[in-house]
């Protein structure tokens, strides 16, 4: 108890810094407040991330070594860690980073200007794009601005409220995109730990850590924001509710999951599956169904990055999916060596900027060589499995 309470304090001090740390990527044309001391605060940081780059760099390597450091710490000691301590802990995280901001992705912004041309500008967002709304001071600080909405109408149904409560104040819109999604992300950790305690009890600690610590996911789903994690809540679902014998709700789930980004229509083979088995009354071994799963995850994460480019926040639905088997080898290796290789990526982000000519080429590189250890990796866990699982099944 006395370890885990100083382990935990030294990880929330590193999350802290990451908090801190986003704010060095605010936008120079973006003015957060007018509050002085705040703004001071953030021109201070923001000299740091845009005109101290190769400093800015190393001290995001440096918080993100000690971010995963603390991951695997917790992962090692996931048998002493308790359901309460858990969620202490991810609630903690919570609290710390749902306040960051969107460091390493504009996204966020074009998720609320979506909203907007409905809310405030009274338009189809399937039908007008943010250019055709010149002179509104969001397009300043925008990326993509020329794409019109290219989401489900789940994701409108969630943002669309938010937008309307935001009152086209902006500080207010982001803080509550930031809360709607940072809670799809304690959803989605809650929802692990839950189907893990009915499919494989004596896992659900370690399963819910390996998805819930990832530094990969944290800075996805807190920091940046993505709305991956509500897609991935609503899969996770979907699944808790079939086990939970609620099959209706179930499809239901399923159906808004695939509204938000259409990812999760990858499932709808294996909810068929699924109703084919209990049909002819086959027990379910929800090891196979999840690994299937997953499998499937990294076809739809094949031919997205075929139509557009590979992104690091991609990774977010087939890692939820992976962590139901997190103790087999060759998830566990893969996973890790892909969160590590994303991270790297964002050190080049904030080294390079993603405007830097030689930008793409170094990523195209790092990127390249992802891939080919996430390979290697997969085949050296899957030739070791025996050995490598015990190893694991000691945490």
């Amino acid at each position: 108890m006395k370890l885990f309470k100083l382990i935990a304090s030294l990880y929330f001090i590193t999350l802290v810094s990451l908090f801190f740390y986003s704010f060095t990527q605010v936008d120079l044309s973006l003015t957060l407040t007018q509050a002085s001391i705040f703004k001071d605060i953030i021109s201070t940081l923001q000299y740091l991330g845009f005109f101290q780059r190769e400093l800015s760099a190393i001290i995001f390597a440096l918080i993100s070594f000690l971010l995963f450091l603390f991951y695997f710490l917790f992962l090692n000691q996931s048998k002493k860690i308790s359901g309460k301590m858990l969620f202490s802990l991810i609630c903690g995280i919570f609290f710390i980073l749902v306040l960051s901001y969107n460091a390493f992705s504009y996204d966020l912004f074009n998720y609320i200007f979506d909203a907007k041309i409905l809310t405030f500008y009274h338009q189809n967002p399937y039908l007008f794009k943010p250019l055709d709304f010149i002179g509104d001071p969001m397009l300043t600080f925008m990326r993509w601005t020329h794409r019109v909405y290219p989401y489900g109408p789940s994701w409108l149904a969630l943002t669309v409220p938010l937008s309307f409560i935001g009152s086209n104040i902006f500080l207010v819109t982001f803080f509550l995109f930031k809360l709607m999604i940072g809670l799809s992300f304690l959803g989605s950790a809650f929802l692990i730990y839950k189907i893990s305690e009915l499919v494989s009890p004596e896992n659900k600690i370690f399963n819910t850590l390996f998805f819930a610590l990832n530094p990969l996911v944290l800075i996805e789903g807190l920091v940046s924001a993505h709305n991956d994690f509500p897609l991935v809540f609503f899969a996770l679902l979907s699944f808790y509710l079939f086990i939970r014998k609620k099959k209706v709700f179930s499809f239901v789930s399923l159906a808004f999951s695939i509204g938000i980004k259409y990812l999760s229509f990858i499932l709808l083979p294996i909810f068929g599956y699924l109703m084919i088995l209990e049909n002819k009354k086959i027990k379910i071994n929800w090891d196979k169904i999840f690994l299937l799963s997953l499998a499937l995850s990294l076809v739809t994460l094949a031919l997205v990055t075929f139509r557009t480019n590979f992104q690091p926040w991609y990774l977010i639905f087939p890692m939820s999916l992976a962590a139901f088997n997190a103790k087999r080898p060759y998830v566990f290796l893969p996973v890790i060596v892909a969160s590590l290789s994303m991270i790297a990526v964002y050190y080049f982000y904030v080294l390079l900027t993603d405007y830097a000519p030689n930008y793409p080429a170094v990523i195209t590189r790092v990127e390249t060589l992802a891939l080919f250890a996430v390979i290697v990796s997969f085949i050296i866990g899957f030739l070791f499995k025996k050995r490598l699982f015990k190893l694991l099944n000691n945490s």
